[in-house]
Protein backbone atom coordinates (compact mmCIF):
# COMPACT_ATOMS: atom_id res chain seq x y z
CA UNK A 1 0.00 0.00 0.00
CA UNK A 2 1.48 3.62 -0.99
CA UNK A 3 2.04 5.89 1.28
CA UNK A 4 -1.35 7.89 1.36
CA UNK A 5 -2.42 12.15 2.74
CA UNK A 6 -5.13 10.15 4.62
CA UNK A 7 -5.46 6.15 4.86
CA UNK A 8 -9.13 5.81 6.24
CA UNK A 9 -12.62 6.95 5.35
CA UNK A 10 -14.37 8.74 8.32
CA UNK A 11 -15.99 6.15 10.75
CA UNK A 12 -16.58 5.14 14.78
CA UNK A 13 -13.75 3.34 16.00
CA UNK A 14 -13.40 1.95 19.71
CA UNK A 15 -10.04 3.37 20.14
CA UNK A 16 -7.86 6.13 18.79
CA UNK A 17 -4.32 5.46 19.41
CA UNK A 18 -2.14 8.78 19.02
CA UNK A 19 1.10 7.90 17.76
CA UNK A 20 3.60 11.25 17.96
CA UNK A 21 6.99 11.85 16.29
CA UNK A 22 9.39 10.23 18.77
CA UNK A 23 7.22 7.23 19.82
CA UNK A 24 8.30 5.11 16.53
CA UNK A 25 7.62 1.66 18.31
CA UNK A 26 5.24 -1.38 18.23
CA UNK A 27 6.05 -1.95 21.39
CA UNK A 28 5.06 1.71 22.67
CA UNK A 29 2.27 1.45 25.94
CA UNK A 30 -0.58 3.08 23.57
CA UNK A 31 -0.36 -0.43 21.21
CA UNK A 32 -1.20 -2.47 24.26
CA UNK A 33 -4.36 -4.39 23.64
CA UNK A 34 -4.75 -2.83 20.04
CA UNK A 35 -7.40 -4.84 18.33
CA UNK A 36 -7.40 -3.92 14.52
CA UNK A 37 -11.10 -4.59 13.80
CA UNK A 38 -11.86 -1.81 16.62
CA UNK A 39 -8.91 0.75 17.00
CA UNK A 40 -7.38 3.04 14.27
CA UNK A 41 -3.76 4.64 14.49
CA UNK A 42 -3.89 7.99 14.44
CA UNK A 43 -0.40 9.68 12.94
CA UNK A 44 -0.04 13.36 12.07
CA UNK A 45 2.61 15.77 10.31
CA UNK A 46 2.47 19.06 11.20
CA UNK A 47 4.78 22.49 9.83
CA UNK A 48 4.14 24.51 13.11
CA UNK A 49 5.83 21.05 14.51
CA UNK A 50 8.94 22.45 12.43
CA UNK A 51 8.07 26.29 12.68
CA UNK A 52 7.53 27.34 16.38
CA UNK A 53 11.18 26.71 16.46
CA UNK A 54 12.81 26.78 13.03
CA UNK A 55 13.88 23.28 12.95
CA UNK A 56 17.04 22.76 10.61
CA UNK A 57 16.62 20.63 7.58
CA UNK A 58 18.10 17.60 8.73
CA UNK A 59 15.94 17.66 11.91
CA UNK A 60 12.45 17.69 10.21
CA UNK A 61 13.49 15.46 7.49
CA UNK A 62 14.81 13.27 10.31
CA UNK A 63 11.28 13.20 11.76
CA UNK A 64 9.09 12.99 8.73
CA UNK A 65 11.03 10.30 7.46
CA UNK A 66 10.87 7.96 10.55
CA UNK A 67 7.33 8.81 10.78
CA UNK A 68 6.69 7.89 7.09
CA UNK A 69 8.33 4.68 7.37
CA UNK A 70 6.87 3.92 10.60
CA UNK A 71 3.41 4.20 8.98
CA UNK A 72 4.23 1.73 6.62
CA UNK A 73 4.83 -0.76 9.17
CA UNK A 74 1.03 -0.22 10.46
CA UNK A 75 -0.19 -0.64 7.39
CA UNK A 76 2.29 -3.92 6.82
CA UNK A 77 0.45 -5.15 9.78
CA UNK A 78 -2.65 -4.27 8.07
CA UNK A 79 -3.98 -2.14 11.25
CA UNK A 80 -6.11 0.76 10.27
CA UNK A 81 -4.34 4.17 10.39
CA UNK A 82 -5.03 7.44 9.85
CA UNK A 83 -1.59 9.55 8.12
CA UNK A 84 -1.46 13.01 7.42
CA UNK A 85 1.23 14.46 5.13
CA UNK A 86 2.63 18.09 5.91
CA UNK A 87 1.71 19.41 3.10
CA UNK A 88 -1.95 17.82 2.33
CA UNK A 89 -3.96 20.55 1.06
CA UNK A 90 -6.54 20.70 3.66
CA UNK A 91 -4.12 20.54 6.50
CA UNK A 92 -4.51 23.02 9.19
CA UNK A 93 -0.61 23.21 9.90
CA UNK A 94 -1.23 22.60 13.75
CA UNK A 95 -1.33 19.11 15.21
CA UNK A 96 -3.53 20.16 17.75
CA UNK A 97 -6.22 21.24 14.43
CA UNK A 98 -5.73 18.10 12.98
CA UNK A 99 -6.29 16.05 15.94
CA UNK A 100 -9.28 18.22 16.29
CA UNK A 101 -10.77 17.05 12.98
CA UNK A 102 -9.79 13.59 13.78
CA UNK A 103 -11.47 13.43 16.36
CA UNK A 104 -14.71 15.39 14.90
CA UNK A 105 -14.97 12.71 12.30
CA UNK A 106 -14.57 9.18 14.51
CA UNK A 107 -15.91 9.86 17.75
CA UNK A 108 -13.89 7.56 19.34
CA UNK A 109 -15.07 5.77 22.65
CA UNK A 110 -11.37 6.50 23.93
CA UNK A 111 -8.42 7.89 22.86
CA UNK A 112 -5.01 7.02 24.22
CA UNK A 113 -1.36 8.28 24.09
CA UNK A 114 2.15 7.53 25.41
CA UNK A 115 3.42 9.91 27.84
CA UNK A 116 4.79 12.43 25.45
CA UNK A 117 8.17 13.75 25.26
CA UNK A 118 7.34 17.84 25.28
CA UNK A 119 5.33 19.03 27.99
CA UNK A 120 4.07 21.92 25.39
CA UNK A 121 3.05 19.01 23.23
CA UNK A 122 1.12 17.54 26.05
CA UNK A 123 -0.64 19.96 26.98
CA UNK A 124 -2.20 21.13 23.52
CA UNK A 125 -3.11 16.82 23.40
CA UNK A 126 -5.02 17.90 26.34
CA UNK A 127 -6.55 20.74 25.32
CA UNK A 128 -7.73 19.60 22.23
CA UNK A 129 -10.00 16.78 23.93
CA UNK A 130 -11.06 18.87 26.95
CA UNK A 131 -12.47 21.31 24.07
CA UNK A 132 -14.29 18.41 22.68
CA UNK A 133 -15.63 16.74 26.11
CA UNK A 134 -13.40 14.23 25.68
CA UNK A 135 -10.58 12.25 27.75
CA UNK A 136 -6.85 11.65 27.09
CA UNK A 137 -5.88 9.00 28.43
CA UNK A 138 -1.93 9.03 28.94
CA UNK A 139 -0.22 5.91 29.57
CA UNK A 140 3.20 5.44 30.66
CA UNK A 141 6.38 5.55 28.26
CA UNK A 142 7.66 2.04 28.86
CA UNK A 143 10.72 3.26 26.61
CA UNK A 144 13.01 3.83 29.58
CA UNK A 145 14.26 2.20 33.06
CA UNK A 146 11.89 4.30 35.34
CA UNK A 147 9.08 5.87 35.56
CA UNK A 148 8.51 9.21 36.18
CA UNK A 149 7.22 8.35 39.73
CA UNK A 150 10.21 6.14 40.28
CA UNK A 151 12.36 9.99 40.02
CA UNK A 152 9.96 11.72 41.82
CA UNK A 153 10.37 9.07 44.96
CA UNK A 154 14.51 9.51 44.49
CA UNK A 155 13.95 13.12 44.54
CA UNK A 156 11.94 13.23 47.46
CA UNK A 157 14.42 11.46 49.55
CA UNK A 158 17.30 14.49 48.65
CA UNK A 159 17.68 18.18 49.73
CA UNK A 160 20.05 18.18 46.40
CA UNK A 161 19.50 16.26 43.36
CA UNK A 162 22.79 14.87 41.26
CA UNK A 163 23.19 12.43 38.70
CA UNK A 164 25.58 10.34 40.30
CA UNK A 165 23.31 9.02 43.35
CA UNK A 166 20.32 8.38 40.43
CA UNK A 167 23.09 6.53 38.47
CA UNK A 168 24.09 4.08 41.25
CA UNK A 169 20.52 3.60 42.02
CA UNK A 170 19.82 2.26 38.99
CA UNK A 171 22.93 0.32 38.81
CA UNK A 172 22.40 -1.57 41.33
CA UNK A 173 18.50 -1.61 40.83
CA UNK A 174 18.79 -3.71 37.54
CA UNK A 175 22.37 -5.28 38.02
CA UNK A 176 24.34 -3.40 35.32
CA UNK A 177 27.70 -4.03 35.92
CA UNK A 178 27.45 -5.37 38.78
CA UNK A 179 28.64 -8.36 40.83
CA UNK A 180 28.05 -9.64 44.44
CA UNK A 181 26.47 -5.62 44.94
CA UNK A 182 29.62 -3.76 44.05
CA UNK A 183 30.46 -2.47 40.48
CA UNK A 184 32.68 -4.35 38.20
CA UNK A 185 36.25 -3.26 38.03
CA UNK A 186 35.96 -2.16 41.63
CA UNK A 187 34.79 1.69 41.29
CA UNK A 188 31.58 3.48 39.96
CA UNK A 189 33.13 5.56 37.03
CA UNK A 190 36.48 5.66 35.23
CA UNK A 191 36.55 9.64 34.63
CA UNK A 192 40.72 9.17 35.22
CA UNK A 193 41.12 6.70 32.53
CA UNK A 194 38.56 8.58 29.95
CA UNK A 195 38.38 12.05 28.65
CA UNK A 196 42.02 11.91 27.09
CA UNK A 197 42.72 14.42 24.42
CA UNK A 198 44.66 13.10 20.79
CA UNK A 199 48.26 15.47 20.96
CA UNK A 200 49.69 16.32 18.23
CA UNK A 201 49.44 13.48 16.14
CA UNK A 202 45.27 13.54 16.15
CA UNK A 203 42.67 10.28 16.04
CA UNK A 204 43.95 7.11 14.65
CA UNK A 205 41.64 4.44 12.83
CA UNK A 206 38.70 6.26 13.25
CA UNK A 207 35.98 3.86 11.80
CA UNK A 208 33.90 4.78 8.62
CA UNK A 209 30.63 6.69 9.32
CA UNK A 210 27.54 4.83 9.37
CA UNK A 211 25.45 5.51 6.48
CA UNK A 212 22.22 4.77 5.03
CA UNK A 213 21.23 5.25 1.26
CA UNK A 214 17.67 7.23 1.48
CA UNK A 215 15.11 5.00 -0.17
CA UNK A 216 11.95 6.81 -2.13
CA UNK A 217 10.39 7.47 1.39
CA UNK A 218 13.37 9.67 2.45
CA UNK A 219 14.07 10.97 -0.93
CA UNK A 220 10.23 12.33 -0.95
CA UNK A 221 10.94 13.67 2.62
CA UNK A 222 14.15 15.59 1.42
CA UNK A 223 12.36 16.94 -1.67
CA UNK A 224 9.49 17.99 0.75
CA UNK A 225 11.85 19.44 3.30
CA UNK A 226 13.48 21.83 0.81
CA UNK A 227 10.82 22.86 -0.54
CA UNK A 228 8.67 23.83 2.30
CA UNK A 229 11.34 24.58 4.60
CA UNK A 230 14.02 25.93 2.14
CA UNK A 231 15.00 29.05 4.25
CA UNK A 232 16.22 26.64 7.45
CA UNK A 233 19.51 26.33 8.45
CA UNK A 234 21.12 23.09 7.46
CA UNK A 235 21.89 21.08 4.55
CA UNK A 236 20.38 17.72 3.65
CA UNK A 237 22.93 16.80 0.64
CA UNK A 238 24.75 14.82 3.81
CA UNK A 239 21.53 13.25 5.35
CA UNK A 240 22.15 9.50 6.65
CA UNK A 241 20.52 8.76 9.38
CA UNK A 242 18.92 5.42 10.83
CA UNK A 243 15.11 6.06 9.55
CA UNK A 244 13.60 2.73 11.11
CA UNK A 245 14.68 0.46 13.19
CA UNK A 246 16.28 -2.18 10.94
CA UNK A 247 18.62 0.83 10.49
CA UNK A 248 19.02 1.41 13.99
CA UNK A 249 19.68 -1.86 15.05
CA UNK A 250 22.61 -2.06 12.34
CA UNK A 251 23.90 1.51 13.62
CA UNK A 252 24.10 0.03 17.49
CA UNK A 253 26.25 -3.02 16.34
CA UNK A 254 28.43 -0.89 14.03
CA UNK A 255 29.26 1.41 17.14
CA UNK A 256 29.62 -1.52 19.52
CA UNK A 257 31.97 -3.20 17.49
CA UNK A 258 34.20 -0.54 15.58
CA UNK A 259 33.97 2.57 18.29
CA UNK A 260 32.95 1.13 21.45
CA UNK A 261 36.33 0.38 22.49
CA UNK A 262 38.03 3.82 22.00
CA UNK A 263 34.72 5.84 23.26
CA UNK A 264 35.77 6.31 26.88
CA UNK A 265 39.49 7.67 26.71
CA UNK A 266 38.62 10.03 23.67
CA UNK A 267 34.92 10.66 24.45
CA UNK A 268 35.66 14.24 25.35
CA UNK A 269 38.18 14.90 22.52
CA UNK A 270 37.67 17.01 19.24
CA UNK A 271 39.43 16.87 15.77
CA UNK A 272 38.80 19.35 13.00
CA UNK A 273 36.70 17.47 9.79
CA UNK A 274 36.31 14.84 12.28
CA UNK A 275 32.57 14.72 13.45
CA UNK A 276 32.16 11.14 14.87
CA UNK A 277 35.47 10.24 16.03
CA UNK A 278 34.32 7.55 18.22
CA UNK A 279 30.86 8.49 19.17
CA UNK A 280 27.81 6.56 18.22
CA UNK A 281 25.04 7.66 15.50
CA UNK A 282 22.08 6.28 17.58
CA UNK A 283 20.74 9.16 20.17
CA UNK A 284 18.28 10.21 17.46
CA UNK A 285 17.41 6.66 16.93
CA UNK A 286 16.92 6.49 21.32
CA UNK A 287 14.81 8.90 20.90
CA UNK A 288 12.70 8.65 18.61
CA UNK A 289 12.08 5.03 19.82
CA UNK A 290 13.43 3.15 17.37
CA UNK A 291 15.99 1.87 19.62
CA UNK A 292 15.11 0.67 23.57
CA UNK A 293 18.02 1.92 25.80
CA UNK A 294 17.79 -1.59 27.46
CA UNK A 295 18.72 -3.69 24.07
CA UNK A 296 21.64 -0.60 24.23
CA UNK A 297 22.63 -1.12 27.11
CA UNK A 298 22.64 -4.45 27.32
CA UNK A 299 24.93 -5.12 24.00
CA UNK A 300 27.49 -2.03 25.69
CA UNK A 301 27.45 -4.50 28.99
CA UNK A 302 27.86 -8.16 26.36
CA UNK A 303 30.73 -6.01 24.39
CA UNK A 304 32.59 -5.82 28.03
CA UNK A 305 31.99 -9.38 29.05
CA UNK A 306 33.05 -10.46 25.85
CA UNK A 307 36.36 -9.04 25.95
CA UNK A 308 35.76 -6.88 23.32
CA UNK A 309 35.44 -3.08 24.91
CA UNK A 310 37.39 -2.23 28.14
CA UNK A 311 35.80 -1.32 31.75
CA UNK A 312 36.24 2.56 31.22
CA UNK A 313 34.44 2.92 28.02
CA UNK A 314 31.55 0.53 28.60
CA UNK A 315 30.71 2.07 32.06
CA UNK A 316 31.12 5.81 30.06
CA UNK A 317 28.83 5.06 27.32
CA UNK A 318 26.42 3.04 30.07
CA UNK A 319 26.94 6.41 32.53
CA UNK A 320 25.35 8.19 29.56
CA UNK A 321 22.48 6.27 29.08
CA UNK A 322 21.46 4.55 32.57
CA UNK A 323 22.69 7.81 34.36
CA UNK A 324 22.44 10.75 32.12
CA UNK A 325 19.27 9.89 29.80
CA UNK A 326 16.94 9.06 33.07
CA UNK A 327 18.03 11.83 34.88
CA UNK A 328 17.43 14.92 32.45
CA UNK A 329 13.90 13.36 31.78
CA UNK A 330 13.04 12.95 35.06
CA UNK A 331 14.07 17.03 36.29
CA UNK A 332 12.60 17.80 32.89
CA UNK A 333 9.33 16.23 33.90
CA UNK A 334 9.02 17.16 37.84
CA UNK A 335 10.65 20.47 37.19
CA UNK A 336 8.35 22.07 34.04
CA UNK A 337 6.61 24.02 33.06
CA UNK A 338 8.09 26.39 35.63
CA UNK A 339 11.85 25.37 34.69
CA UNK A 340 11.27 26.81 31.02
CA UNK A 341 11.72 30.38 32.47
CA UNK A 342 14.32 29.80 35.06
CA UNK A 343 17.36 32.14 34.33
CA UNK A 344 19.42 32.33 37.58
CA UNK A 345 22.43 34.31 36.00
CA UNK A 346 19.87 37.27 34.31
CA UNK A 347 21.67 36.63 31.01
CA UNK A 348 19.35 39.11 28.14
CA UNK A 349 21.77 38.92 25.59
CA UNK A 350 20.77 37.51 21.88
CA UNK A 351 22.02 34.59 20.40
CA UNK A 352 25.08 35.95 18.23
CA UNK A 353 24.48 35.89 14.33
CA UNK A 354 27.10 33.30 14.00
CA UNK A 355 24.61 30.64 15.43
CA UNK A 356 22.65 31.36 12.50
CA UNK A 357 24.80 32.03 9.77
CA UNK A 358 27.92 29.83 10.69
CA UNK A 359 30.02 33.05 9.88
CA UNK A 360 33.09 33.95 12.76
CA UNK A 361 36.48 34.16 12.61
CA UNK A 362 36.56 31.67 16.12
CA UNK A 363 37.55 28.70 14.13
CA UNK A 364 36.23 26.11 17.74
CA UNK A 365 32.95 27.79 16.73
CA UNK A 366 33.29 28.10 12.53
CA UNK A 367 34.30 24.06 13.10
CA UNK A 368 31.48 23.21 15.60
CA UNK A 369 28.49 25.31 13.37
CA UNK A 370 29.36 24.28 9.86
CA UNK A 371 29.60 20.47 11.53
CA UNK A 372 26.17 21.30 13.04
CA UNK A 373 24.37 23.11 9.95
CA UNK A 374 25.88 19.47 7.66
CA UNK A 375 24.40 17.13 10.42
CA UNK A 376 22.16 18.39 13.10
CA UNK A 377 25.22 16.73 15.14
CA UNK A 378 28.20 17.28 17.49
CA UNK A 379 28.95 15.03 20.60
CA UNK A 380 28.36 16.15 24.13
CA UNK A 381 31.53 18.03 24.33
CA UNK A 382 31.03 20.38 21.32
CA UNK A 383 27.64 21.57 22.75
CA UNK A 384 28.81 21.94 26.12
CA UNK A 385 32.69 23.07 25.75
CA UNK A 386 32.52 25.07 22.59
CA UNK A 387 28.60 26.26 22.13
CA UNK A 388 27.37 26.15 24.89
CA UNK A 389 30.53 27.55 26.58
CA UNK A 390 30.52 30.16 24.64
CA UNK A 391 26.97 31.12 25.10
CA UNK A 392 27.21 30.96 28.65
CA UNK A 393 29.77 33.32 28.75
CA UNK A 394 28.49 35.85 26.28
CA UNK A 395 25.60 36.10 28.45
CA UNK A 396 23.00 35.03 26.09
CA UNK A 397 18.94 34.78 27.12
CA UNK A 398 19.21 30.51 28.14
CA UNK A 399 15.61 31.06 26.23
CA UNK A 400 17.45 31.61 23.17
CA UNK A 401 20.08 29.02 23.44
CA UNK A 402 17.36 26.29 24.16
CA UNK A 403 15.79 27.41 21.36
CA UNK A 404 18.34 26.74 18.97
CA UNK A 405 19.34 24.19 20.25
CA UNK A 406 16.24 22.27 19.57
CA UNK A 407 16.07 23.80 16.25
CA UNK A 408 19.43 22.28 15.10
CA UNK A 409 20.20 18.80 16.80
CA UNK A 410 18.24 15.74 14.86
CA UNK A 411 17.82 14.17 18.39
CA UNK A 412 16.73 17.18 20.15
CA UNK A 413 13.15 16.51 21.78
CA UNK A 414 12.58 18.56 24.78
CA UNK A 415 12.87 16.37 27.56
CA UNK A 416 16.39 15.15 27.11
CA UNK A 417 17.52 19.10 25.50
CA UNK A 418 16.07 21.50 27.68
CA UNK A 419 17.83 20.01 31.06
CA UNK A 420 20.96 19.62 28.99
CA UNK A 421 21.12 23.47 27.73
CA UNK A 422 19.73 25.26 30.07
CA UNK A 423 20.39 23.60 33.27
CA UNK A 424 23.71 21.56 32.52
CA UNK A 425 25.06 24.16 29.83
CA UNK A 426 23.61 27.84 31.09
CA UNK A 427 23.75 27.29 34.88
CA UNK A 428 19.88 29.06 34.18
CA UNK A 429 18.40 26.97 36.71
CA UNK A 430 20.71 27.60 39.67
CA UNK A 431 22.21 24.66 40.37
CA UNK A 432 19.64 21.68 39.53
CA UNK A 433 21.26 19.85 37.63
CA UNK A 434 24.72 21.08 37.75
CA UNK A 435 27.17 21.59 41.15
CA UNK A 436 28.42 24.64 39.44
CA UNK A 437 28.80 26.66 36.13
CA UNK A 438 31.04 24.85 33.46
CA UNK A 439 32.95 27.94 32.54
CA UNK A 440 37.16 27.83 31.29
CA UNK A 441 38.95 29.62 29.42
CA UNK A 442 40.39 29.01 25.42
CA UNK A 443 43.12 26.92 26.84
CA UNK A 444 40.57 23.81 27.65
CA UNK A 445 39.80 23.96 24.33
CA UNK A 446 43.41 23.83 22.82
CA UNK A 447 43.64 20.97 25.40
CA UNK A 448 41.13 18.96 23.81
CA UNK A 449 40.82 19.58 20.26
CA UNK A 450 43.42 20.95 17.40
CA UNK A 451 41.02 24.10 16.93
CA UNK A 452 43.20 26.76 17.89
CA UNK A 453 45.57 25.81 15.67
CA UNK A 454 45.48 27.91 12.78
CA UNK A 455 43.33 29.94 14.62
CA UNK A 456 43.88 33.98 14.40
CA UNK A 457 43.28 34.17 18.11
CA UNK A 458 45.42 33.15 21.39
CA UNK A 459 43.61 31.17 23.66
CA UNK A 460 46.26 31.72 26.36
CA UNK A 461 45.46 35.72 25.87
CA UNK A 462 42.55 37.50 27.31
CA UNK A 463 42.57 41.41 25.83
CA UNK A 464 44.70 42.58 22.69
CA UNK A 465 43.88 41.66 19.29
CA UNK A 466 44.69 38.57 19.59
CA UNK A 467 42.88 37.66 22.28
CA UNK A 468 40.90 34.47 22.30
CA UNK A 469 37.08 35.73 22.94
CA UNK A 470 36.43 32.36 24.82
CA UNK A 471 39.46 33.63 27.50
CA UNK A 472 38.52 37.54 27.67
CA UNK A 473 34.76 36.25 28.18
CA UNK A 474 35.55 33.69 30.91
CA UNK A 475 37.23 36.35 32.98
CA UNK A 476 34.55 38.54 32.20
CA UNK A 477 32.07 36.00 33.56
CA UNK A 478 34.11 35.53 36.73
CA UNK A 479 33.95 39.16 37.13
CA UNK A 480 30.53 39.69 36.96
CA UNK A 481 29.83 36.71 38.84
CA UNK A 482 32.08 36.81 41.34
CA UNK A 483 29.45 37.43 44.61
CA UNK A 484 27.20 34.35 43.28
CA UNK A 485 30.18 32.41 42.26
CA UNK A 486 31.53 33.29 45.61
CA UNK A 487 29.34 30.94 47.32
CA UNK A 488 29.84 27.63 44.99
CA UNK A 489 33.26 26.08 46.72
CA UNK A 490 33.93 24.56 43.45
CA UNK A 491 35.00 27.98 42.30
CA UNK A 492 37.37 28.75 44.81
CA UNK A 493 40.08 27.99 42.72
CA UNK A 494 38.92 29.99 39.73
CA UNK A 495 38.19 32.94 42.07
CA UNK A 496 41.68 32.45 43.61
CA UNK A 497 43.31 33.45 40.22
CA UNK A 498 40.84 36.41 39.31
CA UNK A 499 42.09 38.00 42.62
CA UNK A 500 45.63 38.03 41.17
CA UNK A 501 44.11 40.55 38.48
CA UNK A 502 44.66 44.06 39.05
CA UNK A 503 42.07 46.91 38.59
CA UNK A 504 43.59 48.20 35.32
CA UNK A 505 43.14 44.65 33.93
CA UNK A 506 39.88 43.79 34.96
CA UNK A 507 38.53 47.33 33.39
CA UNK A 508 40.11 46.14 30.22
CA UNK A 509 38.81 42.77 30.02
CA UNK A 510 35.39 44.27 30.93
CA UNK A 511 35.38 46.64 28.09
CA UNK A 512 36.93 44.19 25.32
CA UNK A 513 34.17 41.71 26.24
CA UNK A 514 31.40 44.50 25.85
CA UNK A 515 32.84 45.20 22.95
CA UNK A 516 32.99 41.65 21.36
CA UNK A 517 29.33 41.21 21.94
CA UNK A 518 28.47 44.08 19.96
CA UNK A 519 30.45 43.29 17.08
CA UNK A 520 28.68 39.69 17.10
CA UNK A 521 25.38 40.38 17.22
Amino acid sequence: MSLQNKDTKSHSVRRLVIVLGDQLSLESSAFKDFEPQLDMVWMAEAKAESTHVPSSKQRTALFLSAMRHFAQEIRDKNWPIEYTKLDNPSHTGTLRDELSKALTNHHPQEIVVTHPGDFRVLKDLENCCADLGLELKVLPDDHFFTQISDFQTHAKARKQLRMEYWYRELRKRFNILMKDGEPVGGAWNFDSDNRKSFGKSGPSLVPPAYTSEPDAITKEVIELVNREFKNHVGSLDTFAWPVNRTQALQALKLFIEERLPLFGQFEDAMWTQEPWLYHSHISSALNLKLLNPKEVVAAAENAYHAGTAPIESVEGFIRQILGWREFVRGIYWTQMPAYLELNALGAKNNLPSAFWSGQTQMNCLSETLEQTFNYGYAHHIQRLMVLGLYTLMYGVDPRYVHEWYLSVYVDAVEWVELPNTLGMSQYADGGIIASKPYIASGKYIQKMSNYCKGCKYDPAVSTGSNACPMTTLYWDFLIRHQKLLAKNPRMGMQLKNLARLDEDKIALIQSEALLHRSQNQ
